[in-house]
């Protein structure tokens, strides 16, 4: 059994080193050479992951909990809890739409199974610790709003600018609507 552990987490590992040494179109990862790269059978990726989409999405949300787990922005001064979140949030929205492919597998990963470990709930509570000073009863709410907006955004990024008028493709313009989105929340319409 534990040597059906160690393959299975191999497969995973090699799998999760492709998926980041990709040009961020994990679609061109085939299992073929998944089972090259592990030096193991496609048969024994199909028995423990059924499929390579499962295996895909295994490893990207290890990869975006790697990633929320070691966020950890810089100690700056803030001088207020808008402020931090506006910066904060600008940096996890620019991390979406920098890494596009693995960003879209995770946000879909999590609507189809949400959990409170799921990336997105490890996301929301990340931007707890940047509320400081709100009540307590509205800081759950803030920091779910702000992420659900973001996640739908980022799917509907293609038709943003009809939409909502930013091209969120744009690093100014991205750091504009959080901007604008987090004031919303705080300050109203």
């Amino acid at each position: 059994m534990k040597s059906q552990i160690n393959i299975k987490e191999h497969i995973i590992h090699v799998t999760t080193q492709l998926i980041q040494q990709s040009t961020g179109n994990i679609a061109e990862i085939t299992t073929r050479e998944i089972a090259r790269e592990a030096n193991v059978g496609v048969g024994l990726i199909n028995y423990h992951f059924q499929s390579k989409d499962n295996l895909i999405t295994i490893c990207v949300q290890r990869i975006i909990r790697e990633v929320v787990q070691s966020f950890s922005p810089m100690e700056k001064e803030y001088q207020s809890d808008k402020e931090r979140l506006t910066d904060w949030a600008i940096r996890v929205f620019d991390f979406l739409f920098e890494n596009p492919a693995i960003s879209r597998l995770s946000i879909l990963g999590d609507m189809y199974d949400y959990t409170l470990d799921s990336n997105s709930v490890r996301t929301q509570k990340g931007f707890l610790y940047a509320l400081k000073d709100v009540k307590e009863s509205d800081k759950n709410i803030l920091s779910f709003i702000l992420t659900s907006v973001m996640q739908i955004a980022f799917l509907s990024s293609k038709t943003n600018r009809e939409l909502i008028g930013y091209n969120l493709n744009e690093p100014s313009e991205r750091s504009a609507f959080i901007t604008r989105l987090v004031a919303a929340l705080f300050d109203g319409i």
